[in-house]
Order: structure tokens, then C-alpha cells, then sequence
């Protein structure tokens, strides 16, 4: 018995030496051919959807981001809104001499402008609701958002015709980025002031930038450079009457 257990550990010790001598699996030099190490390393080919099917996807998903950014510019500005209880339609100042209003409120859009024919079957509609002038209307836009629907000003004012939150409210418009209820919105708010001023154009456009309110403390229109600026853009757009 006292034999037996002698040769199984020897047995074991030898095992043993064996082992450790071994390198470590890692180690090993391996038995692949540099066939098999391609074939194993490469992933499988996941099959890659039609080309009609990702179109169709990748557009569902821009629509959903579309609406997603307009959300949440109403949301923020509505918020900004709040927070400044300024005049109506206030644009930022130009950033520097001789820059548009436009410029400046069409900077940070990221949206195309409206077509011409869309601009003017817009123009054409509220200016005959509101019996007002269609070119009037259309500098209007021009000067405020450059007909980019998505403007959006650091104040909060919003769309083609730049309405803030309070007037959109007033107004009734649930979504002041869409450019029919915009513009109906923005010419019936003009009209309002043609008619607050005795027809004055002046003051109506001065109110129309700078809100109703500094028009008023002023009697007239306000030491505003960016204000005076505005008036004088608008009135240029409009066709010399013989």
C-alpha cells in the first residue's frame, strides 16, 4: 500500500512539472491558418433593409424631429416670453450698422424661406380680410422673419410675422409656426395698430417693432435706432404711389 501511494504522488509531482514547463494558453503559438483567423474575426452580415424601406424610414423620422424642434421653439420662447414682459414684435438689434432686420431675425432660422408664390397667396388673403395693403403686409414680413417660417428672436417672437407669445395667444393661434395662422395673426395685429393710430403708417410700424406701449410714452415714435431703422426698411419696399 505504502508502494502504491509512493508512485501516485510521484506520479502527480511529475504531472505537475509538466504542467508548469507548459506556456500559458495565450501563449501557445496558435494552429490557424491566417485563413481561419479571417473567416473567425469577421462578423456576421446583418441583411441590409431595401433601399425604398430606409428612405421611407429616415423621412418618418425627420418629420418626428421637425415636430419635435418646433415644439420645443414655441416652448422656449414662450418661456422667454414670460420672462421679459417687453413690447410686441421686438427684434434684436442689427449686428452692426447697416444690417437688415431681416438679417438679423432670419440668423439663427434653420429653415428655407417661403416660396414667393406661397408668400404671396398668404399676403394676398389676410390683406383683403383685414382691408389692408398687400405690399404693406409683405415688407412687413420681410423686414420681421425674411419669410423664414421657423425665426425665431432672442425675445421670444416667433414665425413669419414675429409674434410673441402673449399676441399669438391673443390671437388664438395654437402653433405660431404655421404660416397661414402666422400671417393672419400678424395682419389683423397690424391692422389693429393702423387703426389705434388714425391710419399714421409711422406710428403703426413703430408700435408694430417696439410695441404699443413706447409709442404711446413717447407720443410718437421712440429714440429706438433699431425702431427707426425698421420704419424706414419697410417703407422702402412699398411701391412709390404716382
Amino acid at each position: 500500500m505504502r508502494i502504491v501511494k509512493m508512485r501516485i504522488a510521484a506520479t502527480a509531482i511529475a504531472l505537475t512539472a509538466v504542467l508548469r514547463a507548459q506556456p500559458p494558453a495565450e501563449a501557445r503559438p496558435s494552429t490557424e491558418t491566417p485563413a481561419d483567423a479571417g473567416v473567425r474575426a469577421q462578423p456576421p452580415v446583418a441583411p441590409r433593409p431595401s433601399t425604398a424601406a430606409a428612405i421611407v424610414k429616415q423621412r418618418s423620422a425627420a418629420v418626428v424631429m421637425q415636430e419635435s424642434l418646433a415644439r420645443q421653439r414655441f416652448s422656449l420662447a414662450k418661456q422667454a416670453g414670460e420672462a421679459e414682459m417687453g413690447g410686441f414684435f421686438v427684434l434684436p438689434p442689427p449686428a452692426r450698422m447697416g444690417a437688415t432686420v431681416a438679417a438679423s431675425a432670419a440668423a439663427a432660422a434653420d429653415c428655407d424661406p417661403l416660396p414667393a408664390s406661397e408668400v404671396d397667396a398668404l399676403v394676398q388673403k389676410s390683406a383683403k380680410k383685414e382691408e389692408i395693403d398687400a405690399d404693406l403686409l409683405r415688407g412687413v414680413i420681410q423686414q420681421e422673419s425674411a419669410f423664414h417660417p421657423c425665426a425665431v428672436s432672442p425675445k421670444g417672437a416667433m414665425g413669419l410675422m414675429q409674434l410673441m407669445p402673449d399676441t399669438a395667444s391673443q390671437f388664438g393661434v395654437p402653433n405660431p409656426f404655421d404660416p397661414a395662422d402666422n400671417v393672419e395673426a400678424g395682419a389683423a395685429f397690424l391692422k389693429q395698430l393702423l387703426v389705434r393710430y388714425g391710419g399714421d403708417l409711422t406710428l403703426a410700424l413703430g408700435a408694430y417693432n417696439a410695441g404699443p406701449g413706447k409709442v404711446d410714452a413717447a407720443a410718437g415714435v421712440p429714440k429706438i435706432p433699431e425702431t427707426e431703422e425698421y420704419i424706414k426698411r419697410v417703407l422702402s419696399t412699398l411701391p412709390i404711389k404716382k
